[in-house]
């Protein structure tokens, strides 16, 4: 058993990393759109292509008679929210198995 909870500590955190990476690359496509980037240059690219899947169905759900995309907001939310329920019940999971 103790595999298995060292198993379920080491997913936790790599899915807090992976979701803490995650968090940053929208900060910084938040950022570079207030300055109007190159479209064409391979880091705006890399950031539209890695935060699109997450950020385009939020705005779809969204109203949008705002002016202003809050989609990177909300997405803050669901990754708070995906931290804090998924990755602390892995980690109370684990602390069981022991």
């Amino acid at each position: 058993m103790i595999i298995v909870a060292r198993f379920l500590v080491g997913l936790a955190r790599v899915l807090d990393i992976g979701l803490t990476l995650y968090y940053w690359l929208i900060v910084i496509r938040a950022l570079i759109s207030w300055v109007n980037p190159d479209p064409f240059n391979p880091i705006v690219r890399f950031l539209h292509r890695a935060t699109d899947p997450v950020l385009d169905p939020i705005r779809k759900i969204l109203p949008q008679g705002f002016g202003i995309d809050i989609s990177p907001i909300i997405a803050f939310f669901l990754i708070i929210l995906v931290k804090t329920f998924l990755v602390r019940a892995l980690v109370l999971m684990a602390s069981k198995l022991i």
